[in-house]
């Protein structure tokens, strides 16, 4: 399995992941040209994503797909709320609704629901080959009886939104405070750490802190956080990097 963040942020998002057999995007935020550039750093073409999971219909996941779908025809996988959303899917032929799990070939896909101010908002682990790994953005919280299928994976892209200080003493207006802080918003990088905790085994070798805010958050305060946190509860360092807004990361190869 390998997987690269091609970007990562308020502006757009979007998940490369490469099995054996398919070529998958989680999310198409950003436009068909981007998309184009970086997975040609890859060496892949658009032409070959054969799978995309769409983890809820916010632009800066889906800013891309009525143009992706013109031209390219894979299958999109998403909800049936979301679908319903989305008028110009409703004749799109290669559409998948899923509800807990897909199935091609050897890559299962767990699908569970995460906290956000939408319909409907979902992650996802794609293990393939004894390989793993985690998907996790845009949520308020994790819900506790998901701990056990997101354990001990290879690989977590995980949501580490924002530093709580930098939000509330920041220039968003307290409506907007209140919603990145809530329930239904996104992941502090305190909450984000301590889910880290519960999660990360034996057979973890990549974190990915995904969704940095360019207004409430830094690479640095957000890596500080997770690794204080886990000194804290006694977890070793694991290999940490965060995505950034318009640069992929390196290929993870596991």
């Amino acid at each position: 399995m390998k997987v690269s963040v091609l970007a990562s942020g308020s502006e757009g998002n979007s998940t490369y992941i490469e099995t054996a057999k398919h070529k998958v995007l989680i999310d198409l935020g950003m436009n068909v040209k981007y998309l184009k550039e970086k997975l040609l750093e890859l060496n892949v073409l658009l032409s070959d994503i054969d799978i995309v999971l769409i983890s809820h219909v916010h632009k800066d996941h889906i800013a891309a797909l009525d143009n992706f779908i013109k031209k390219y025809k894979p299958n999109i996988c998403l909800s049936q709320k979301m679908f319903s959303e989305l008028p110009n899917m409703q004749n799109y032929e290669n559409t998948i609704i899923y509800d807990d799990q897909l199935i091609f070939d050897n890559l299962t896909i767990e699908i569970f629901k995460t906290s956000h101010d939408t319909s409907d908002s979902r992650g996802f682990v794609l293990t393939s080959a004894n390989c793993s790994m985690v998907y996790v953005t845009d949520t308020g919280y994790l819900n506790q009886k998901y701990f056990n299928l997101l354990k001990n994976k290879n690989i977590y892209v995980f949501e580490s939104n924002h530093d709580p200080d930098m939000l509330m003493n920041g220039k968003y207006p307290p409506w907007l405070k209140k919603r990145v802080i809530g329930d239904k918003g996104h992941l502090s990088n305190r909450d984000s750490a301590f889910y880290l905790t519960k999660l990360v085994g034996q057979d973890t070798k990549k974190i990915i802190l995904a969704h940095l805010s360019k207004e409430n958050n830094t690479e640095q305060v957000a890596l500080q956080t997770l690794k204080s946190i886990f000194f804290e509860y006694g977890i070793p360092l694991i290999s940490v990097e965060c995505a950034k807004q318009k640069e992929k990361t390196e290929v993870i190869e596991i």
